[in-house]
C-alpha cells in the first residue's frame, strides 16, 4: 500500500524586511515574464512560496507592487550608477565606468531591466510617470557630471542623451539577445560618448 503523502513544510518565517525582498525578487522576474495584465497576485504567491494574505500584508494591490518594483529597480540602477561614478578619478573614467555599471545591471538584471523599460509598463499613464521619474533622476546624476561651461537647460538635454545611448543600446542587446560583453560594450559606447562629450560648448 502506498505510504500516505507527507504533508508540505511550513514555509520559512523570515523578518519582514527580507520577505518584502523576497516577494519583489519574485515579482519582477514574473512580470518581465508575462506582463503585468497577465501575472496575476496568486502567481507571485505561489512562485514566492507565501499565501495571498502573505502577499496582501505587503502590497495592497498588484498595482501598488508593481509601482514599488519600479522604483525599487530604478533605486538600484541609480545606486550602482553613483557608486561607480563616485569612485571614478575623472571625467574620462566617470563616462565609462558609468556606462559600465549601467550595462553590468542590465547583464545582471534582465527581467528588472524588462520591467523599468520595457513596453508593457508605457500605456498606462502611472507607470509611465514611474518610468519617467527614474530616468530624470538618472539624467539629473549624469548632468551633475557634464564638465562645460554650459545652461541648465542645455546640461540637461546632452544628459537626457546620455542616458538615452545607454537605454537604447540595452534594449537592442536585449531585444536581439546578443552575447555582448558588458564592460566591452562600455568601452566602445563610451568612446562615443567622449568624442561628443569634449565638444560640449555653449550656444
Amino acid at each position: 500500500m502506498a505510504a500516505p503523502d507527507a504533508p508540505a513544510p511550513p514555509a520559512v518565517r523570515l523578518p519582514a524586511a527580507a520577505r518584502r525582498r523576497q516577494l519583489l525578487d519574485t515579482a519582477v522576474a514574473m512580470f518581465a515574464a508575462s506582463g503585468f495584465h497577465d501575472t496575476s497576485m496568486n502567481d507571485v504567491a505561489e512562485a514566492a512560496g507565501v499565501t495571498k494574505p502573505v502577499l496582501y500584508q505587503h502590497f495592497a494591490s498588484k498595482r501598488d507592487l508593481f509601482l514599488e518594483l519600479l522604483q525599487d529597480v530604478g533605486d538600484q540602477l541609480l545606486g550602482a550608477l553613483l557608486a561607480a561614478t563616485d569612485a571614478a578619478a575623472g571625467p574620462r573614467q566617470q563616462v565609462e565606468v558609468g556606462f559600465a555599471a549601467y550595462f553590468r545591471y542590465v547583464d545582471q538584471n534582465r527581467s528588472a531591466f524588462t520591467v523599468l523599460f520595457g513596453s508593457g509598463a508605457r500605456p498606462d499613464a502611472e507607470f509611465a510617470e514611474a518610468a519617467r521619474r527614474v530616468e530624470a533622476a538618472i539624467a539629473e546624476s549624469v548632468g551633475a557630471l557634464i564638465d562645460a561651461d554650459i545652461d541648465d537647460v542645455h546640461r540637461r538635454t546632452i544628459a537626457y542623451g546620455v542616458v538615452g545611448l545607454a537605454e537604447s543600446t540595452s534594449r537592442r542587446w536585449l531585444a536581439q539577445d546578443l552575447d555582448l560583453d558588458p564592460d566591452l560594450l562600455a568601452r566602445q559606447v563610451s568612446d562615443l560618448a567622449w568624442a561628443g562629450l569634449r565638444g560640449v560648448r555653449p550656444v
